[in-house]
């Protein structure tokens, strides 16, 4: 509809720029509409997809890695590729600027959220073993990333990765390798996507298991439901499906996040996950969104940080303890909190990829 309408306005050639993530061989299907225009105009199509993260998203304008810049590789569409590039040289060095044929610019937008993704599957994969065998995963973390090969970024072991991206992306990518018969290279992605939902699954269960097997009636404190620190956005964010576990085992959840709304969450539960109040009644009786941290953890058997908001780092935890019921258990999703110093206070606390001092006392 939108190459329509522009071949329809358009009474001169023009550059048409594909900015959004879609699916590959979108700009092939947009010139295939603009080139049956009557006015015998001439479009050329290039794909520029956005490289923007959420909480960041001026910095990554301002001072990209690099820009993508696909294009058709005839004379045409190469000085239409070199006309973008040269809006982009008024504050991006030039060699930063890749140029490249339409198909590698979309798949590349794919394939980086795909690989960043399979990062973090594959740390996460590491958490449980470490939980496993006493290690640490933090320091893992740590010795693997001085590897230049490797890099330190995107080897934070969490309760998982949410967003709008990640997961869209890769299963565009596991239908395009099923699609062209690639039946391992699908699989392998797909793996990406379980690993992440096996994370989260294995940190509601441990929860469960740690407070004695069961959390029927107990008052949980959730700290954060946002997918990530500095945004509200709940799109696919692991603290739904960890809040989701829990309310079916018959928790009492308390939520505290300083930029999600009730209402937000409530819409991408019962988009994602299908849960309302009609197909779970006394669902919402069953969460209540708190004002601030203090009062979500008042009287709380548990508390979880699911979002790694810089303020969860600050709290008066001795304030906390106070308030809570004992055993106190602190279940850190995000390895933001000091483990140690929580432990002086009395909290039991579990960490994703920590070994649990009780099992692991001789470390």
């Amino acid at each position: 509809m939108c190459a329509r309408t522009i071949a329809q306005v358009s009474d001169s050639d023009k550059i048409v720029v594909e900015k959004s993530t879609v699916p590959v061989r979108t700009a092939q299907a947009v010139r295939r509409v603009l080139e049956c225009n009557e006015k015998g105009l001439k479009f050329q199509v290039l794909s520029n997809p956005e490289f923007l993260a959420e909480g960041t998203a001026i910095p990554d304008l301002m001072k990209p890695d690099r820009v993508l810049i696909g294009g058709v590789q005839s004379e045409e569409g190469i000085k239409a590729a070199e006309t973008l590039a040269s809006v982009y040289a008024n504050w991006v060095p030039r060699e930063q600027v890749l140029t490249t044929n339409l198909w590698s610019s979309e798949l590349s937008k794919l394939v980086a959220n795909a690989f960043l993704a399979q990062r973090v599957s594959s740390i996460n994969s590491i958490s449980a073993l470490c939980e496993a065998t006493g290690a640490n995963v933090s320091e893992i973390t740590r010795a693997v990333g001085m590897d230049d090969r490797i890099g330190k970024r995107f080897l934070n072991s969490s309760i998982g990765f949410g967003g709008s991206c990640f997961q869209k992306d890769i299963l565009n990518l596991v239908y395009l390798c099923e699609t062209y018969g690639l039946k391992e290279c699908a699989e392998y992605w797909n793996h990406v996507i379980k690993m992440n939902d096996y994370q989260k699954k294995r940190f509601s269960e441990k929860m469960v298991h740690t407070m004695f097997n069961t959390v029927t009636g107990k008052k949980i404190a959730v700290l954060g439901y946002a997918f990530k620190k500095d945004t509200g956005d709940v799109r696919e964010t692991p603290s739904m499906f960890v809040v989701r576990d829990l309310v079916l085992e018959q928790a009492k959840i308390h939520v505290y996040d300083p930029q999600v709304s009730r209402e937000d969450m409530w819409t991408e539960m019962d988009y994602t996950c299908s849960m309302n109040a009609t197909t779970h009644p006394g669902l919402e009786e069953a969460v209540t969104t708190s004002p601030d941290a203090y009062s979500a953890c008042d009287g709380a058997h548990a508390l979880a940080v699911l979002t790694e908001w810089d303020e969860f780092k600050t709290l008066d935890y001795e304030r906390i303890y106070k308030t809570m019921a004992k055993p106190a258990f602190i279940f850190d999703g995000r390895n933001i909190l000091d483990h140690e110093g929580l432990r002086k206070i009395g909290f039991e606390v579990h960490a994703i990829g920590k070994p649990d001092p009780n099992k692991f006392s001789d470390l």
